[in-house]
This record gives structure tokens, C-alpha cells and sequence, in this order.
């Protein structure tokens, strides 16, 4: 086929020692192990071959989660020949509709990672780092009350030898298993509930109350309005709640929390993981300073150091033509800020006032939290 044809007319070969050890003897050209760590060598070694007719072996597809698309980040001329992946060859074997299965890798990804795609009744297929991950996806499961949850390991998908484990996440024995491994996970009844929407409840944060709540917070991400692939600057993250909800909102989200106390910046770090969210960056330092050599953001929100010299008037220099600006404040000298900015810059002024019900003796009032005033506005 294409790929054989490709293959005997190589000058070179790259790939793993495992892959190179597969190819059959009419294959005759100059084989070359990756080197480890990869990537960054990886320039000098297409450098090193500039001329010569390069095939680079690849597990399954190329192009998904696979070497083809750091090819074509270093070299312009690259031929990609597909062949079935192992969530291809996984789903085959499992008879799962792939459109309704969520794929995560974790070859480079923390486990945490998973947490979003937890709900009851889901179906999703995680690649695995190594022989370890297994293990991982079943703790993270059991930890979030879904130990009933089915787990299956298909090991070496597509070659002579595949194997599969299968049992509840919490007693699976997962011991001994070979690196090269998928993991399908159908996810039982589950314990808390925990959406994608925005407005988490308040104590799914650990928090020293310094915490956007989730009524108001609900409002705060709608006018956000977070978009796949887009840059949030969270400033005064405070529990990290507002850059937690809008890397949620979908896994193609970035942000980046600016917090000046240490301890709460810490704290934004542990929610971040614990709500799925890992790559969360975290900046402990006070804004204005601390936004210096940031990536540019394409929506900025500022729930604290309002009424600091310069931290409203950098951020909007952050931003480009049609970046977002967001601002919370509870106090009557921040209000005041907004208010002047406002009257500057236009946009959108909107107050929210939330009471919960709660106990009065043996009856139940209202009982009032502080008002909020939410400035909205669009660069131009």
C-alpha cells in the first residue's frame, strides 16, 4: 500500500525503538531512534536529514494526538497516511457510537483533567500515559462517588497480543498492565452533581470567603461569554472561581489568575486542580505589575484592585480591538471607579441583589448578600 511504498523508498526512518523493531527487512534505509526528550530536538534532526526522503512511523492516526501534527509545525511538506486509531480500534471493539464517546488524552495531560467529563451515564476513552494511568482514572472516579463506574483497559489495540481488564472502578485489579493502553470508561449513577454550567455551588470551593458568590457568578460568566480558544486575565482571583468556571465552559478555554495574597493564589492552584482544570495559570503578584509579559488576553476580568492606581487602565491597553472588559465591585469606592470609567469609556452598568432564604427563628427570611455592580464594555 501507500505506506509500504513510502517506507522502501526512505532514505531515513524515524521512530520509537518498539516501531522501528516492526519494520520488515526489504525496508532498507537508515533507521533512526527518537531521541528523548523529543520535541526539542526535533528541529536538529529534520536539519540533519534536510535532502534526504524521511518517513517518520506513527501509532494509529497522525494527526490525532499523534506526531503528524508537530510535523507540520517544523516542516512544510508533510504526507500523512492515516490508519485507524486506537480510539478508533477501541470503540470497534467496545461497539461504542464514537460521536457520542468524549476522548481525553493524558499521554501529556494530569488526571485531573478527567473531572469535566465525569457525569452519570457518560462514556469516555482516555489515553493512557503509561501502565499507571489506569489506576489514576479509577481513583479519580472512585473519589468522586462513581466507584461503580465500568472500566475497561484494552491493551495493544490492533496488534497480535491485545488484552482488556474489565471491572468497577473501585476493585478493578489494574496491576501488571502493558504501557500501550486505552482506557473506556462508562460512568455509573455518580455522587455530587457537578455541570458545566456556570455557578458551581459556593462550597465547591475551598475558599476564606474571599469568593465570587454563585448567583452573582453565574451573571458575571454569561456577560464574560467565555468562547473556545479564548484568553481570560482573571485579576483578583480571590478562590480562582471566575477563571475556574470560564476553563470549564469548554476545554479549549485558557486564563490566567492574578492574585496578590499568596495563600489565596495557593488556594486558586488546589481548586483549579480539584475542579478539572489544571492548566489554570496561576500569577502570585498585585496587578498592575504582575500583568506585565502576560499573553495578550482576548477578555479581561477584574474582581479586585478596582480602586489601585493603573490596573483598570492596563488592562484595557491589554486588550485588542473587540476584547471584552469585565469588572466587579461591592464597595462604594470601587463602585465610584466604575462608575467614572463608564462615563469615559460607555458600555453596559448592571447591578444584581440576591437574598437567600434561610432561618429566622422557627420561620425562614430573606436574608440580603451585598449587592453587586457589574461594568461591562467592548473595545473598540
Amino acid at each position: 500500500g501507500t505506506a509500504t511504498a513510502a517506507l522502501t523508498a526512505a532514505d531515513v526512518i524515524l521512530g520509537s525503538d518498539r516501531q522501528l523493531a516492526l519494520l520488515p527487512p526489504e525496508v532498507v534505509g537508515e533507521r533512526v531512534a527518537w531521541p528523548s526528550p523529543l520535541l526539542p530536538a526535533l528541529p536538529g534532526l529534520l536539519e540533519a536529514h534536510r535532502g534526504r526522503r524521511v518517513a517518520v512511523l506513527a501509532s494509529g492516526d497522525p494527526m490525532f494526538h499523534g506526531i503528524g501534527a508537530t510535523l507540520r509545525r517544523h516542516a512544510e511538506q508533510v504526507r500523512v497516511v492515516p490508519h485507524p486509531s486506537s480510539v478508533s480500534f477501541a470503540a470497534a471493539r467496545l461497539g461504542w457510537p464514537l460521536a457520542d464517546v468524549d476522548v481525553l488524552s493524558l499521554v501529556t495531560a494530569r488526571v485531573e483533567e478527567l473531572h469535566p467529563l465525569v457525569h452519570p451515564g457518560r462514556r469516555i476513552l482516555v489515553l493512557s500515559r503509561d501502565a499507571s494511568t489506569p489506576a489514576e482514572v479509577a481513583a479519580l472516579l472512585t473519589s468522586r462517588g462513581y466507584g461503580d463506574s465500568t472500566v475497561t483497559v484494552l491493551s495493544r489495540l490492533g496488534g497480535e497480543d491485545e488484552a482488556s481488564v474489565r471491572g468497577p472502578a473501585a476493585t478493578v485489579d489494574l496491576t501488571g498492565l502493558d504501557p500501550l493502553n486505552v482506557v473506556a470508561v462508562e460512568c455509573g449513577r455518580g455522587g455530587a452533581r457537578m455541570p458545566l454550567t456556570p455557578g458551581l455551588p459556593d462550597d465547591a470551593y475551598d475558599s476564606d470567603g474571599q469568593l465570587t458568590k454563585r448567583e452573582v457568578r453565574a451573571v458575571t460568566l454569561a456577560v464574560l461569554g467565555p468562547q473556545p480558544g479564548e484568553l481570560l486575565w482573571d485579576i483578583g482571583a480571590g478562590s480562582g472561581s471566575i477563571a475556574i468556571e470560564w476553563m470549564r465552559s469548554h476545554r479549549a478555554c485558557r486564563a490566567v489568575a492574578v492574585e496578590s495574597s499568596p495563600e489565596r493564589a495557593a488556594r486558586v492552584e488546589a481548586n483549579a486542580v480539584a475542579l478539572g482544570v489544571p492548566k489554570l495559570e496561576v500569577v502570585a503578584g498585585r496587578a498592575p505589575g504582575a500583568l506585565a509579559g502576560l499573553p495578550a488576553p482576548d477578555v479581561v476580568f477584574i474582581g479586585g484592585g478596582l480602586t489601585r492606581d493603573g490596573v483598570v487602565e492596563a488592562a484595557w491597553a491589554a486588550l485588542p480591538g473587540g476584547g471584552r472588559l469585565v469588572a466587579n465591585a461591592v464597595t462604594l469606592e470601587s463602585e465610584a471607579v466604575l462608575a467614572a470609567w463608564y462615563a469615559k469609556l460607555g458600555g453596559e452598568l448592571t447591578r444584581v441583589a440576591v437574598s437567600r432564604a434561610s432561618p429566622v427563628g422557627g420561620f425562614t427570611g430573606w436574608r440580603s448578600m451585598m449587592p453587586v455592580t457589574i461594568w461591562s464594555v467592548v473595545k473598540p
